[in-house]
């Protein structure tokens, strides 16, 4: 709160200096109409005061906005640590503290496995964000199967979110199309687009993922949901860090840290492809599209 306190204070300080520069500066310069070298200078004067005080009022809202994010990711991480954290707590005091029947205590192991999950997930997303910043890592690259990866990770989906072959779809052409990528990289990119359909798509989850390789230099990726979409505006800013679009903030059962889309985005561009989001709007799905070099 100080913090926000200060940012506006320089802001609206910015905004008076300005207001009272061109006040000031106007004003001299039409009292000093015949001074033509002394009118160029003025004018001079005005105009780098100008940008320097329109810089700093940039300056200041991209930071306030920055600090937005910031706070959002750090309540966002917290909560994703502090319940799963609570709740296993919770469990194991019930185990420790009395007899609980064996069908009973199944169910508790397999919650407290799911939380685990969760943290762990987190934990290793933090961490992942952290190495994509390190501009001197090397990717362990190696000839690939792009189909049997998608495969693979289309597999791990259904079994862990409990769907059927139904909810996820995947069309993969007849060749092999092989591509020079780190394995674990490239599976942290499938994992968290596959995740957001899921976790994206509140009611019936209906995914899509397609393979094409109609290049000769290029394989693509399709992964598309029906799920709450992305506005517009968004669309652009969701590969940003810390950033979530305005709908899912709107949504409290959709929990996240803004990391996720970053990542895949980073770990994309180092093998030398690109990542893009399609959507018409919120509540019409999204698509994911990521192009990645061919062997």
């Amino acid at each position: 709160m100080r913090r926000r306190r200060t940012t506006i204070f320089f802001l609206i300080l910015g905004i008076c200096l300005l207001v009272i520069t061109v006040v000031l500066n106007v004003g001299w310069i039409l009292l000093n109409l015949r001074e033509v070298a002394l009118l160029i200078f003025g004018i001079i004067f005005f105009a780098l005061i100008i940008t320097g005080l329109t810089l700093n009022t940039i300056f200041l809202l991209r930071e306030i906005r920055r600090n937005e994010q910031h706070d959002a990711f750090l309540n966002a991480v917290t909560h994703e640590l502090k319940t799963p954290i609570a709740s296993i707590k919770l469990y194991l005091d019930t185990l420790l503290s009395r007899e609980v029947e064996p069908e009973k205590r199944r169910e508790f192991y397999e919650t407290m496995s799911a939380d685990n999950e969760r943290l762990l997930k987190t934990v290793q997303q933090v961490l992942q964000a952290s190495r994509t910043r390190e501009t001197g890592r090397r990717l362990d690259l190696d000839e690939l199967d792009l189909g049997a990866l998608l495969a693979e990770a289309t597999d791990i989906l259904r079994s862990r979110h409990h769907l059927d072959e139904n909810a996820v779809r995947l069309t993969l052409p007849k060749e092999p199309v092989l591509v020079m990528a780190d394995p674990r990289e490239l599976q942290t990119v499938l994992t968290n687009l596959l995740d957001n359909a899921v976790k994206y798509s509140p009611e019936g989850v209906r995914v899509s993922v397609r393979l094409t390789a109609n290049s000769a230099k290029y394989a693509e990726i399709f992964i598309k949901d029906n799920g709450i979409g992305i506005a517009r505006g968004d669309l652009k800013r969701v590969f940003k860090r810390f950033y979530r679009s305005s709908n899912t903030r709107s949504a409290p059962a959709v929990k996240g840290t803004g990391l996720g889309l970053s990542i895949v985005r980073a770990i994309v561009e180092k093998h030398g492809g690109r990542v893009s989001a399609e959507s018409r709007g919120e509540g019409k799905g999204t698509t994911f599209y990521v192009r990645l070099p061919r062997k």
